[in-house]
């Protein structure tokens, strides 16, 4: 058998349901009959609002019904069906649901007084059905209005069935007994539709007072805040508050915002975005605000903790995003909302944000977190902002007059200013790679302009404060020619080399862009100019030119009429033609800038990197970061979806580097890190080693591939070498950082050489032309080498015998051994060639001998020629230098030195006139050998 209390749940659901359907019949549909669609906003916004109570009452009706089917189950088979399938304990969540909607969309009516405005359209219909209305309602006076009845119509009948609902679920929870399987279920109901009948209560109450609101505030004030929305939950009419600096006439906290009223301006304040800061003075708390801070001052600290208890739920509850459920901080420690959120605002107040909404994350009042400001005129900016201003990684986006042009910066920032490494991509196609300070570019950085451009150009150098300033190169492509030297103020000022495509190189002093006073001008075939130019680098006044063939010319120079150059002077044609090599000493630039500060705009953030323990918002600018094309973020929009590529996704971690390094104490494991290090461009060493590539290739690379410019090339890739290994000290830079940076550098330097040493080169492959067409015997009889040194002596082979081990064995290991000279870079493992070179030769006169023989300087060097000339290295002046000026000072005065010197006499033998020339052998007999 059923309980009385479940039978008497039964009554009041089919009861309920009845009262439902005619609510529905009397009231719902009627409201939503047949009238033409209202034209007004007001009255469409009543009857979205009506239909939408309609829908509710549908779902509610529905649930009741199936609750009673539960019941009725129950009723008739109570033994085969258990008390836990009433829908009541079985779905209490969904009956709680539907009775939550239907209380939402009837209050939402009650505020904006639907109900009022729809009777007043059907006035006399709505008379005529008082009588009936009035049936479905307990204690009504036949004095209230027709909406008032329509409004106790559509409520009464709930409040009044959640009660009774209450009541039977606390009189059947106890009487089932402690260990029946429903008694958590129905224990759980009974919370439930307790809280329920308390939010009712509690969203009534504030539907009504907010109702009531309207009529205390002017039109003007009305329109502005009269929306379904709104709940309001505490009037400074009730509790006095005063608010500075607004010094607001009257406070309004509603559910979603707080409102200051003051004379017709009305403030409004996102709840969302409201931070509360408890005051000193008990009578006193702050509200913090994207744009302004207000105090709160009450009569009493009552008054103050009543306002400030409230706005502080209220905020937790707009954060939440849904009413509190079962009321408002009932039963609960007053929460305290977070000081970090997710949120919108547009900012009104003059400034730089002036109508910009900034979306993203808040903390206390200020854009701080990761979010997106927009302008109205386009202008955006995506990445990280701290207490208000762009901090750390972001993209700015700055829209220009022309259609779909944007200047795009994808920079650090530090306290609302570009400051660190960025790349900026302008509208006018050019392209900044460097660093900026206070949004300036200060510092290391590549300004780039495409050929496309009006005026296409690179300048790769240093700046201040937005201009070109310190140590600097630009080419300009139109004219053909390259900068090297120092800047000020944007112009070229101080002493610079200019290097033009024709080959010819000027080295003056600059002021305002201009070559002024005495300079250099050296010719693409040597000749030299020492004097004075005029502003745009034309011969005038006072100079000395010197010819390749040692010809001097002095007098003083003018440009005529055209575009001939003038002289009057004296030639002086006594003078020897000079030494090839005195070309060497023609090197422009060297002492004018020196080396060890020329590039200290790419060392110091390097240092600084090292220096304070390789910190995260250090690593892009040395590591670098990827992110989309401007054009790319334009079209998609997704700003806060710019891929970049993070420091972790190398291999180890950029904080382990140094000390990684610092375990590597042999030379030899040093050494092999570095050159993966370097060789990596995730790795800090590898991407500064990528930059004074650039450097390089910016100065010495195409135009400036000039030979006079070899010194400052070779002295650079030196110091590059000892800047790398500074902060990691106590080994020497040649023996171990050298031969690691010099690849890099390599093609660009010995191409230098190649230029400078060109002539030498020349008169060497003549020689080795020549020789070349001797038989070996002949060779080593034309090069004195003494026979009992030729490795034929002891031999007794036939004819043919002989003459095939003549071509193919004498002295072929060291022929063989010197062609791989060639094949490194490292100027100590040239040496080390060198030195295998030497000791195969020795090897073969031992064998030769019988003996072990060391060779003095005199035999030593008509072999090594002999070998050389075998082995037909291209270009072994170059290789000389560049062996002389880039090995270890180490070797110097060691067997390393002596073989160079050795190499260089015969270089220098090979050269002379009589091995390209004289005693040239005629047609010899293939067997004249013997």
């Amino acid at each position: 058998m059923c309980s009385p209390e479940e039978a008497a749940l039964l009554r009041l659901e089919e009861v309920h349901s009845a009262t439902l359907a005619r609510i529905n019949s009397l009231i719902l549909q009627p409201l939503l009959s047949a009238d033409p669609e209202p034209s007004e906003p007001q009255a469409r916004e009543c009857l979205r609002l009506l239909q939408e109570l309609h829908r509710s009452s549908q779902e509610l009706w529905e649930a009741t019904e199936e609750s009673l089917r539960s019941l009725w189950e129950r009723q008739h088979h109570p033994h085969s069906i258990g008390l836990e399938s009433l829908l009541l304990l079985r779905s209490p969540d969904r009956v709680l649901q539907v009775h939550m909607e239907y209380i939402e969309s009837y209050t939402s009516c009650l505020v904006v007084q639907a109900f009022q405005k729809v009777a007043k359209r059907k006035s006399e219909y709505w008379r005529g059905q008082r009588k009936a209305l009035r049936q479905l309602l307990t204690g009504m006076s036949s004095e209230c209005s027709v909406g008032t009845t329509l409004a106790q119509a559509l409520r009464q009948p709930l409040t009044q069935h959640v009660q009774q609902y209450v009541l039977l679920l606390l009189s059947l929870r106890d009487t089932i007994g402690e260990r029946h399987p429903a008694k958590q279920l129905v224990m759980h109901a009974v919370t439930l539709f307790g809280n329920l009948q308390s939010f009712m209560g509690q969203a009534l109450d504030q539907a009504v007072a907010t109702q009531a609101l309207w009529h205390t505030l002017s039109s003007r004030q009305r329109d502005v805040l009269c929306t379904p929305a709104h709940r309001l939950l505490q009037d400074s009419q009730d509790v006095p508050v005063t608010v500075t600096p607004l010094r607001a006439e009257r406070v309004l906290l509603f559910d979603d915002a707080l409102v200051l009223l003051q004379g017709h301006n009305v403030h409004t304040f996102d709840l969302k975005l409201l931070w509360v800061d408890p005051g000193q003075d008990r009578c006193m708390f702050h509200l913090l605000t994207p744009e302004e801070e207000l105090s709160f001052c009450a009569r009493d600290p009552q008054s103050q903790v009543v306002w400030q208890w409230k706005v502080t739920q209220a905020v937790c509850q707009a954060l939440r995003g849904k009413k509190d459920f079962p009321v408002l901080g009932a039963g609960l420690e007053p929460a305290e909302p977070p000081a970090c959120r997710c949120g919108s605002y547009t900012f009104r107040a003059e400034g730089r944000l002036c109508q910009a909404t900034y979306e993203g994350e808040w903390f206390r009042g200020r854009p701080h977190g990761k979010g997106t400001l927009k302008w109205p005129n386009g202008r955006n900016h995506v990445g990280n902002f701290c207490e208000g201003l762009e901090q750390g990684f972001g993209i700015h986006l700055v829209p220009q007059a022309a259609e779909d042009k944007f200047d795009c910066y994808k920079c650090h920032w530090q306290e609302g200013s570009m400051c660190g490494y960025g790349i900026c991509e302008y509208s006018s196609d050019e392209v900044y790679k460097g660093y900026f300070q206070d949004g300036l570019r200060h510092g290391f950085g590549v300004l780039d302009c495409a050929p496309q451009g009006p005026q296409p150009f690179r300048y790769t150098g240093h700046w201040e404060k937005g201009q070109r300033s310190g140590f600097g190169i630009q080419e300009d492509s139109d004219r053909g020619e390259r900068y090297i030297g120092m800047w000020r103020a944007d112009q070229r000022h101080g002493p610079g080399v200019v290097v033009t495509q024709a080959g010819v190189c000027y080295q003056g002093t600059f002021q305002v862009d201009k070559m002024v006073g005495p300079g250099v001008l050296l010719s693409e075939d040597d000749s030299l100019y020492e004097g004075a130019f005029t502003r745009d680098l034309t011969l005038v006044g006072k100079g000395k030119v010197t010819f390749p063939n040692g010809f001097t010319l002095e007098g003083s120079f003018s440009s005529g009429t055209g575009k001939g150059l003038y002289t009057q002077g004296v030639l002086d044609t006594a003078a020897l033609p000079p030494d090839p090599s005195s070309t060497c000493k023609r090197q422009l630039g060297l002492g004018a800038f020196p080396v060890e500060s020329r590039w200290q705009g790419v060392y110091s953030p390097f240092r600084d990197f090292v220096r304070a323990g390789c910190p995260g918002d250090l690593q892009e600018a040395l590591l670098g970061f990827h992110v989309q094309s401007s054009r790319e973020l334009r079209k998609s929009q997704e700003y806060l979806c710019c891929e970049r590529s993070h420091p972790e996704d190398s291999a180890g971690s950029v904080e382990d580097i140094l000390e990684e390094l610092l375990q590597h104490r042999e030379p030899e494991t040093l050494q092999q890190y570095l050159r993966k290090a370097l060789s990596n461009v995730r790795h800090p060493l590898g991407k500064l080693l990528q930059t004074l590539m650039l450097t390089f290739q910016a100065s010495y690379a195409g135009v400036g591939a000039n030979k006079h410019l070899q010194g400052l090339a070779q002295e650079e890739v030196k110091q590059h070498a000892q800047e790398l290994w500074a902060a990691y000290r106590d080994l020497q830079v040649h023996g171990l950082m050298l031969p690691l940076v010099l690849p890099s550098f390599y093609s660009e330097l010995f191409t230098l050489y190649l230029l400078l040493h060109e002539r030498e080169d020349s008169l060497y492959s003549q020689g080795i032309a020549n020789l070349s067409l001797f038989p070996d015997t002949k060779l080593l009889e034309f090069l004195d080498v003494q026979k009992h040194l030729w490795p034929l002596k002891d031999l007794k082979l036939t004819t043919n015998q002989r003459y095939s081990l003549v071509r193919d064995k004498c002295f072929l290991s060291a022929t063989e051994c010197l062609q791989k000279i060639m094949t490194t870079v490292d100027p100590r493992e040239k040496l080390e060639v060198l030195e295998k070179t030497y000791g195969e030769i020795e090897t073969t006169v031992t064998r030769v001998l019988g003996r072990e023989h060391k060779l003095p300087m005199d035999d030593l060097l008509p072999l090594l020629i002999y070998v050389v000339s075998r082995a037909r290295i291209q270009h072994l002046g170059a290789e000389i230098h560049l062996i002389r000026d880039m090995m270890d000072p180490v070797h110097i005065g060691g067997l390393y030195d002596f073989l160079l010197t050795a190499l260089e006499s015969c270089y220098e033998h090979i050269q002379k006139e009589d091995m390209r020339l004289r005693h040239l052998p005629g047609h010899w007999d293939s067997r004249e050998l013997w």
